[in-house]
């Protein structure tokens, strides 16, 4: 049983360092928050000590399957064994060297005899509320390294409470983590900065439904004076349901085909607030798509885009989509279907992972109530389930 202290500025870092040196097997014996350094007392760092312990040789993932579960059904006593052992290997090195060495391993006999016996554990142990905010996470399938960043910030706020919080404070402490993390990118619905107003996509999201309602919240809420162009001319139905949400808002809507329909209808809507373009729903996999598209828009134009994703969708095919979508410039992502899932992870991971922020999320077909502006907060709050 090797037996190692670590100091490191935080627990992602430590946990780094103890898997470099002892591998995936290393087991956490216990961890505290530490002051070093200073000047008459003042100006101290704060940093955390880690003890950890790793068997060089587990033989028992070499035995046969029989074997492995008698050893785990064994496992509490076997913690207790190599608890007792531990302490039993420093006391014998005690005998040996001297100086700082000495100082070190006494250091480490006190951590060893402050674990309560039977609480060694084969991965990294967080107080119980962090338990359930690290299941929290892993269930809203919040990416690994995000997740393990953000416990790794609780468990510092929880060290500097006295590791004494109520679980009330700790849901606050998470949702202040995820909101921080989110909140230099753009959030919230249409600023009317730019006049056209272009959503793209794969097909089954909802664009044009989205569109609808975006043009509706214009119209009633905003008092704009607002139009339609669609370049959806890949399914009728598509510009019947335009047509359809047009004559409910009296808004004019003009149908493109190519580059020079869309700059006609440009000029036709020359005095309009806002004009709202919708696209053909394709199959995100054939880059075609969006060469397709820039034959008939003109993104030159003082034009913001949003991507819509559904929230029902993988994570990778997420990823895919905005990959085929990367040479035109994205602003901001629209997420659907919010009311088909409970997993919201994804765009979380999504705004992370590419600095884009959100302007609307979607969670039901009415036109136009069920959608909302989104902000950072709102979007912390529907991962973790609270009003």
């Amino acid at each position: 049983m090797k037996v190692k202290k670590y100091v490191a500025a935080n627990m992602t870092e430590a946990m780094k360092k103890i898997r470099a040196e002892l591998g995936n097997d290393a087991v956490i014996l216990n961890s505290k928050i530490a002051h070093t350094g200073g000047f008459l007392g003042l100006f101290k760092k704060r940093t955390i000590e880690v003890i950890a312990a790793a068997d060089p040789k587990p033989k028992y993932q070499q035995m046969p399957k029989v074997k492995q579960k008698q050893m785990i059904s064994s496992k509490i006593e076997q913690n207790d064994t190599a608890r007792n052992q531990v302490l039993q290997n420093v006391s014998a090195a005690e005998q040996k060297p001297s100086g700082e060495i000495v100082k070190e391993l006494n250091e480490l006999k006190a951590l060893l005899k402050s674990i309560p016996a039977g609480s060694v554990s084969a991965s990294p142990s967080y107080p119980a509320p962090l338990q359930l905010m690290d299941k929290l996470l892993k269930e809203q399938e919040i990416d690994a390294s995000i997740q393990a960043s953000i416990l790794s910030s609780l468990l510092e706020k929880w060290y500097v409470e006295g590791g004494s919080a109520s679980i009330e404070q700790v849901y606050s402490w998470l949702e202040q983590e995820m909101v921080k993390r989110i909140s230099s990118v753009s959030f919230g619905g249409i600023s009317f900065s730019k006049k056209y107003i272009n959503v793209v996509g794969p097909t089954g999201v909802g664009k044009t439904t989205t569109l609808a309602k975006i043009a509706a919240d214009c119209v009633i809420t905003h008092k704009k004076k607002v139009a339609f162009i669609t370049t959806d001319t890949y399914r009728i139905a598509a510009i019947d349901q335009l047509k359809t949400y047009a004559k409910i808002l009296n808004v004019p809507l003009e149908v493109c085909y190519t580059i020079d329909d869309f700059k006609k209808a440009v000029q036709t809507f020359y005095d309009f607030d806002l004009v709202l373009i919708d696209t053909a729903g394709r199959n995100f996999r054939n880059k075609q798509y969006v060469e397709d598209l820039k034959q008939v828009i003109d993104f030159d134009e003082d034009m913001e885009t949003y991507l819509v994703l559904s929230l029902t969708a993988k994570q990778r095919d997420m990823e895919d989509i905005f990959t085929q979508f990367s040479s035109i410039n994205i602003d901001k992502f629209i997420f659907t279907k919010a009311d088909e899932t409970s997993s919201y992870g994804s765009m979380y991971n999504m705004i992370n992972k590419y600095n884009k922020g959100v302007a609307y999320m979607t969670n039901g077909q009415n036109v136009p109530d069920d959608m909302i502006a989104v902000s950072p907060n709102n979007i912390a709050k529907s991962i973790i389930g609270v009003e």
